[in-house]
């Protein structure tokens, strides 16, 4: 009789347990990320230059126009080139000046042309809008008179030097 009993408890106790692992039941998955290279810029404004004035015996008064941009990179020693899509006419410039972001440095006033020149250098994981683009055109009696034109600045974020 206790071996009954005892049997008859034991497979209470079992069926108890295998309940008991029956709403415990687990899964596991694996979760892939990465976070990619990012290097993005934004440009806005729409700068117009006019040169229309001029001090008698000191040549042509230059024009100065503003723009804004916008700058997000997760990478160390980045930089910003600009270039214009074609040379400017003969005894005509077009530069531009562009304020750097925090911890990185400003190139100055640089004269653009069709080749890829440093504007801002040193820059290393940042997020910065509203930084300051200063255009200057500037021209020689040289130049005569300049019809009316556009050109296309490229400003590209790449590897610094």
């Amino acid at each position: 009789m206790t071996t009954i009993r005892f049997a008859s408890l034991f497979a209470v106790a079992a069926a108890a347990l295998s309940a008991t692992d029956a709403q415990a039941q687990t899964a596991t998955q694996s979760v892939s990320y990465e976070v990619s290279a990012i290097n993005e810029i934004s440009v806005s404004g729409s700068p117009s230059l006019v040169i229309n004035d001029a001090t008698p015996g000191s040549g042509l008064t230059s024009a100065s126009a503003a723009g804004t941009y916008a700058i997000t990179s997760n990478q160390t020693n980045r930089k910003i080139t600009a270039r214009i899509d074609t040379n400017m006419p003969a005894n005509v410039t077009l530069s531009v000046q562009l304020a750097a972001p925090s911890g990185a440095s400003s190139s100055g006033s640089v004269n653009l042309t069709s080749v890829d020149q440093d504007v801002v250098t040193g820059i290393s994981n940042v997020d910065q809008s509203g930084l300051s683009i200063s255009y200057g055109l500037s021209a020689t009696v040289a130049a005569g008179v300049v019809a009316a034109g556009n050109k296309t600045v490229t400003y590209t974020i790449t590897a610094g030097a």
